[in-house]
């Protein structure tokens, strides 16, 4: 697709705030990329333009149905300057299966790519350099026809805005507190738990501030139907070490197929650590903990990649994770990761993007 991407540039810019007030999605960046569609030119338009809200209909489809889908990814900046981009294929694969799932158009990958780089390249003054900081990307579509029936829309927007932001929790490998949640249900297989819609994320609001009123920091999910299966945690995926063993449960249609989810499973497997993907129950967790196999318990994925659990509770019985400190695993791999995405290593596995 051989289209060119317009750039107009903001009039004013903004002052780029200290890395050390960054926090995750508060600040962002002078322009964003836009791109719109309809039945008649299909996705047209790409552009880039000065951040600023926007103006749509009150009856666009998406504030009654729920079309609106997202995607996560960021821009790192290495020692050297360079910036990096982590496996942003991925990402923009995984948008267009959530496109698909949610009937709404699917976009040039290509295309996509090369707007998020030429975006990239105009705002690269905001990937800031402070150790743990990076350039949050946000890209996301909208359903914006003015209609109040209930089928997909026949306009939309895709739209990529950029945040520099710090470590998603204070104290990055401090080990954090998991609730499981036994009395609500985020995702069904058949339904829409496996792709990024917004409205999984407001399905799990509640049980997030019931966890947060008892001292929890997340919750981890369990299957609808027995709610008896771990299956995620609200912002990442899940894994265990039991007796040396990696386990983590398997995509089911239900679960996100996360990036950094992947990449793990990739590096843990390239070291040879057995790494098994199953059906795993929160019961057989507490099992391997009362016997004393349970090692290490951590989440991944692209905000904290990697995030080390300290504290399981599953109905009061309350499980103290290598007592509540970072285990070798969590460690190494988030060093390998980020060391990764930082540029500090050679790249063997070809997943980092330079932007130039």
């Amino acid at each position: 697709m051989n289209q060119v991407i317009e750039f107009t540039k903001a009039s004013q810019l903004k002052a780029k705030p200290e890395p050390s007030v960054l926090g995750f999605g508060k600040y962002f960046t002078d322009h964003m990329f836009i791109m719109d569609y309809n039945e008649e030119s299909g996705w047209h338009a790409p552009r880039i333009a000065p951040y600023e809200p926007l103006m749509l209909d009150p009856s666009a489809l998406v504030f009654h149905y729920g079309q609106a889908v997202f995607e996560g990814l960021k821009a790192y900046r290495a020692n050297d300057g360079r910036v990096l981009l982590f496996r942003p294929d991925k990402n923009i694969r995984r948008l267009n299966e959530t496109l698909h799932r949610m009937c709404m158009p699917t976009i040039d990958e290509e295309l996509l790519l090369d707007g998020l780089k030429q975006l990239l390249e105009i705002e690269k003054d905001w990937v800031p350099s402070a150790e743990g900081t990076s350039l949050y990307i946000r890209p996301f579509v909208l359903a914006t026809e003015p209609f109040l029936g209930v089928r997909p829309s026949k306009s939309y927007k895709l739209l990529i805005i950029l945040s520099p932001v710090g470590a998603y929790y204070a104290g990055q490998l401090t080990p954090v507190k998991i609730y499981v949640e036994d009395e609500y249900v985020r995702a069904i297989q058949g339904g829409v738990g496996h792709v990024k819609t917004s409205g999984n994320y407001a399905a799990s609001l509640l049980a997030q501030k019931k966890a947060e009123h008892l001292g929890y920091d997340q919750v981890l999910w369990l299957d609808a139907k027995e709610k008896k299966y771990v299956e995620e945690v609200g912002s990442m995926n899940i894994f265990f070490k039991i007796k040396g063993e990696i386990v983590t449960p398997s995509l089911n249609g239900s679960i996100l197929s996360g990036i950094t989810r992947d990449s793990v499973i990739t590096m843990l497997k390239s070291w040879g650590v057995p790494v098994r993907e199953e059906r795993i129950s929160i019961e057989e967790v507490y099992e391997a903990y009362l016997r004393g196999e349970l090692e290490e318990v951590f989440g991944t994925g692209t905000a904290a990649v990697i995030s080390p659990v300290g504290e399981l509770n599953w109905n009061d019985h309350r499980m103290i994770i290598n007592e509540n400190q970072t285990g070798p695993f969590s460690k190494r791999l988030y060093d390998e990761i980020t060391q990764l995405q930082y540029g500090l290593t050679k790249d063997t596995f070809g997943w980092t993007i330079e932007i130039k």
